[in-house]
């Protein structure tokens, strides 16, 4: 009775209902619930605090940021009186901003699919590509919708855009009929054992795709397979983290590697003359990522 009375009091305010009723739509964080209830931030964030400490809601972090959501049960004994929450009228109109802002999210996803996944740094791959003069034939490892793989195309012969999932190689070939890449070859296939013939490669690029294999070594020695004698392998991938939402969100396998592990897995595979760059954090976000290359011995 005590918490139920002290819940009563809690969400006597106004605004810790609209905030209630819209965590209990979608995970938000304290600015898109500053600009859902246009209220001051310092405001938003003391009323978390209240419905956080009566287990009303919980938090969780995810590439940066606090999301707030429902933490009820259908079971406890507070769930009607969150119920009338969520059916009471919407006299302020917070659904239907609600909506725009959850439109305009999934908007940016769709622009570049791949922002969701840490680390992407253009920096690192304009200094790997700036020795590297065309033409070349070139694979590149999990190439998801092929943004990479149209930027090699500009320059390479030809590339062979691989990656097992079937909707993103859709999604990558639409892209290059629009841009007019006709030297593109897409094959949906296993990573770990490919069929294309080996020793024709001068290049593969294998950009933040370890961390989403069972094998990283087995990888790297198909890169090695199919690579001419001098032929380079370049790896973009995440450092060490400790953002376990990626696994189950993203697919993840690995939470990043360290340098040295993968420089291991390279020499294992026959490569040589290494280089590798770590690259500053960027913004706020909690990934890193280092740029590590080898050749092939001619």
């Amino acid at each position: 009775m005590d918490v139920l009375s002290q819940s009563f009091r809690v969400l006597g305010d106004t605004t810790r209902l609209r905030i209630l009723r819209l965590v209990a739509q979608a995970p938000l964080n304290v600015t898109e619930l500053v600009s859902l209830v246009g209220v001051a931030q310092s405001s938003v964030s003391h009323h978390l605090s209240k419905l956080k400490g009566l287990g009303l809601i919980r938090e969780e972090r995810q590439a940066g940021f606090t999301y707030y959501s429902l933490a009820l049960e259908t079971d406890d004994t507070r769930w009607p009186l969150v119920r009338l929450a969520r059916e009471a009228e919407d006299a302020a109109g917070d659904s239907a901003r609600l909506n725009d802002l959850l439109r305009a999210r999934e908007d940016r996803q769709a622009l570049n699919e791949r922002l969701l996944e840490p680390g992407q740094s253009w920096f690192l791959w304009a200094g790997a590509l700036a020795s590297l003069l065309p033409p070349l034939d070139v694979a590149d490892f999990g190439c998801g919708t092929g943004v990479f793989s149209r930027a090699l195309a500009r320059w390479a012969r030809h590339v062979w855009a691989i990656d097992q999932s079937e909707d993103a190689l859709a999604q990558a070939r639409a892209h290059a009929t629009r841009e007019s890449l006709t030297n593109i070859t897409f094959l949906r296939e296993d990573l770990h054992r490919l069929s294309l013939p080996g020793g024709r490669m001068d290049l593969v690029v294998i950009s933040q795709s370890l961390h989403h294999v069972e094998s990283p070594a087995a990888v790297v020695s198909e890169a090695a397979r199919l690579l001419k004698p001098g032929g380079r392998l370049v790896v973009l991938e995440l450092l060490p983290h400790e953002e376990k939402w990626v696994l189950e969100r993203l697919g993840h396998r690995h939470l990043g590697f360290a340098p040295e592990s993968l420089e291991a897995a390279l020499r294992e595979a026959g490569f040589t003359s290494f280089t590798r760059e770590t690259h500053a954090r960027d913004g706020a976000s909690p990934f890193r990522v280092f740029l590590l290359t080898g050749v092939k011995p001619s």
